[in-house]
């Protein structure tokens, strides 16, 4: 097997070339100055199994072409088998028509990843499950919350309140409870789909007066969710509040929003590289590739 490391994860794809043993392809990259882009793999994968690692993290629109070009022209080029790594999966989250006339996004992006000539795709902590039904082709998620969950033990918050920000990421907390073990709970979330206001309330009965709470998500965005997480918690008395996900996002004044809210860091994966992208996902794609080796 090859790792080819695709522009907007070179360097994940190095970690998980490096955790595997196997040897990386390079990958030029330019844009012409009409605006197209343009890739080239720079190796032999002819009669190969290559894994080509490639977030679809902002420019999401670019980094998809440049995906769906690595994907086929590894193809062509004679490679036997081609996994699609995808740390974070663009467009997931618009997964169904919530207003008239919508294009349901997921849906084309799927199409096109299929029709690239891709054999099976790896994505980390993808917003909906059951999206990966909707593949023809081999289709899994990995989770990064015990490895969030592992990075804030190893800071000294073993025994830290889970908490989920929504309903939705209850199963996020529920993981990160057990690696920390101090209880999990969640806060009722409403999303006003025109103006995108939030409103939040805690759902369910929680003491985390003078202990520390990990927020725990999957993605960061705006800020808001979390922000609104981290006021409720501190209002309800907790000592120390930390924020973590597997996709940081972090879009316009995010950070400061998080923040202002009573947060103290927030941690993130390369899944998204930034600043707080911490935590490395590159073992469990290792782990996940090593039936291909």
């Amino acid at each position: 097997m090859l790792v080819i490391a695709g522009p907007a994860s070179t360097e994940l794809g190095n970690r998980v070339a490096s955790l595997l043993g196997v040897d990386v392809v390079d990958v030029f990259h330019k844009v012409f100055p009409d605006g197209e882009t343009y890739v080239r793999i720079e190796g032999n994968v002819d009669g190969e199994t290559v894994a080509i690692v490639q977030t679809l993290a902002p420019p999401q629109d670019t980094n998809l072409l440049q995906l769906l070009l690595l994907a086929d022209a590894a193809k062509d080029l004679g490679a036997r088998r081609v996994i699609a790594v995808v740390p974070y999966l663009a467009y997931a989250r618009q997964d169904k028509r919530f207003l008239p006339g919508e294009a349901i996004s997921i849906n084309t992006v799927i199409k096109l990843i299929e029709a690239a000539g891709v054999d099976r795709l790896i994505t980390v902590n993808i917003h909906e499950l059951d999206i990966l039904e909707r593949f023809k082709i081999q289709a899994e998620n990995l989770s990064a919350m015990k490895l969030l969950a592992q990075h804030f033990l190893e800071k000294g918050l073993k025994g830290a309140f889970a908490l989920a920000p929504d309903q939705g990421a209850l199963i996020h907390a529920k993981e990160a409870d057990e690696v920390l073990g101090g209880g999990h709970g969640w806060i009722h979330k409403e999303r006003d789909r025109i103006t995108g206001e939030i409103r939040v309330s805690v759902e369910e009965s929680f003491d985390v007066s003078g202990r520390d709470v990990l927020i725990i998500d999957d993605i960061i965005s705006t800020g808001g969710t979390v922000a609104a997480a981290a006021r409720i918690a501190r209002e309800q008395g907790a000592r120390r509040v930390y924020a973590a996900c597997a996709h940081p996002l972090l879009v316009g004044n995010a950070r400061q929003r998080i923040s202002e809210a009573g947060c103290l860091e927030i941690v993130g994966t390369d899944c998204i590289p930034c600043p707080e992208a911490v935590v490395s996902v590159a073992p469990i794609i290792a782990e996940a590739l090593k039936n291909e080796l």
